[in-house]
């Protein structure tokens, strides 16, 4: 008994400094590495932009946004809207020819991905919007700056953003997701996704042992980032495994605001709603963790295991020492 009432002793201490390392050391530890940056929760009016602002540009954003926030309060004209969006379709029509060192985004679903707010503030300057005008000495350079010259009619705005969220809404799949708001900067290796489509299924030629259409497609691919590293300063980084590199608090805010917790970024605010968010979160999760169901299946039955091993063990010891006793 009383070797017993002393492992149980010894049991309770390891319990305690196990878990004061694991609650109070660990996230104090990480909160002194790690910056903690607050969310927003995917509402774009400008807070995070004046307060991230230099001095000099703190006015600048004020304006803008308060003008984003007049255009919200107009009334949109769907009908309207389609006939100005017209305009966009020059460079937005699934072409998949890059443009300023990118490729234009499908807007098949802009309306079910994006933020309203962060639509209007797109159409009106779109540097802006994204919060890379500190990238621009003048917001005309960004690669979609020339939209500001063509529809610079606040109604205008309002209607076609209304169009865009009447009638390029509908059900969005996580793949979906991850492609338009994140595929034509970031490959993905594990899905076989690259910044302009997926891998091609092709087969070598028989007598050379080689893949023309697939050497064909590599080098597009290359070239593709070539251009992408002009535009933001370097390849964005492949996000096969991106899920289990970053804690989703850091992905929530960064994907939110990517200068909230990389200052001076090339990256742009993508303008995800919060459900569009949590699409991108799953695919990432399917692409870089696909095994998680089945641990998370599985796990109920190994914390079971341990229970009946630990229950069985110690009536075995006891078992064992009451011979010795």
């Amino acid at each position: 008994m009383k070797n017993m009432n002393s492992e149980l002793k010894i049991l309770l201490v390891v319990i305690f400094f196990s878990l004061l390392v694991y609650i109070g050391v660990e996230p104090f530890a990480h909160s002194q590495m790690h910056k903690h940056v607050e969310g927003h929760n995917f509402v774009y009016d400008g807070t995070a932009d004046i307060q991230e602002a230099k001095k000099e540009k703190k006015e600048a954003k004020k304006k803008f946004w308060a003008e984003v926030k007049k255009i919200a309060a107009l009334k949109g004209d769907a009908q309207a809207g389609e006939a100005t969006y017209a305009v966009c379709m020059g460079c937005h029509n699934g072409s998949g020819v890059p443009m300023g060192g990118v490729i234009p985004p499908n807007l098949d679903h802009a309306g079910a991905l994006y933020d309203k707010n962060y639509l209007i503030a797109l159409i009106k300057d779109p540097a802006m919007a994204s919060n890379v005008d500190h990238v621009y000495k003048d917001t005309t350079m960004h690669p979609m700056g020339s939209i500001k010259s063509m529809i610079t009619n606040d109604q205008d705005i309002a209607n076609v953003v209304a169009y865009l969220k009447e009638k390029k809404s509908g059900e969005v799949t996580p793949q979906e997701a991850y492609i338009e708001a994140c595929g034509r900067c970031h490959a993905n290796r594990y899905v076989k996704w690259t910044q302009i489509g997926f891998v091609p299924k092709t087969k070598a030629d028989i007598k050379t042992g080689q893949d023309p259409e697939l050497l064909k497609f590599k080098e597009k691919v290359a070239n593709a980032q070539i251009d992408l590293s002009k535009y933001l300063g370097k390849l964005p980084p492949d996000l096969s495994i991106i899920i289990r590199a970053r804690s989703e608090h850091f992905l929530e805010t960064f994907i939110e605001d990517p200068q909230s917790q990389l200052p001076g970024t090339a990256m742009p605010r993508v303008g995800l709603t919060k459900e569009s968010f949590e699409k991108v979160m799953e695919y990432l999760e399917y692409s870089g963790d696909a095994k998680k169901p089945n641990r998370d299946s599985l796990g109920w039955k190994v914390i079971l295991y341990f229970i009946i091993f630990t229950i069985l063990a110690y009536l075995w010891k006891k078992q064992v020492w009451s011979k010795l006793h």
